[in-house]
């Protein structure tokens, strides 16, 4: 790791040319820290014109709604999205389970869902980590 940088109590870290985020040590991110991490990602995009991102994301439990569509949004303007150490509670969501792939161990990169091993991705689901998954099958929607 190289750099660091702090705004307001997010670390900021670079390594093999990701910009890493690291929000704190918090299990529940609510609007204020989605908004915190949605500010930064702009500045580091927009205005560093930073071409990956990562976000650390070891402590997490649960984000906010918008988050994923956040990263997906950024995805589709050319943004390479990483996501660090994910707890078992946030691979099982449905949207992490569509949009990303473990590339190296603990680091999983957003894809276009294409990239996906459904079986794999079935896996996961059904992880014997005991937490439940939060939905029983997306087809019961």
């Amino acid at each position: 790791m190289a750099e660091r940088k702090y705004t307001h109590g997010l670390e900021l870290t670079l390594d093999d040319q990701v910009i890493i985020m690291r929000i704190g040590e918090m299990e529940i991110w609510d609007g204020a820290d989605l908004s915190l991490v949605r500010d930064t990602l702009y500045k580091l995009i927009m205005d560093d014109g930073a071409s990956a991102v990562g976000v650390d994301v070891t402590h997490v439990q649960h984000v906010p709604s918008g988050f994923f569509g956040m990263l997906f949004d950024w995805y589709e303007r050319g943004v390479e999205i990483r996501l660090y150490q994910p707890r078992a509670r946030l691979r099982q969501m449905l949207w992490f389970r569509k949009f990303f792939k473990e590339t190296s161990a603990g680091v999983y990169r957003f894809c276009d869902g294409a990239c996906i091993d459904e079986e794999a991705s079935e896996e996961l689901w059904t992880s014997s980590d005991g937490l439940e998954p939060i939905y029983e099958s997306a087809s019961s929607w």
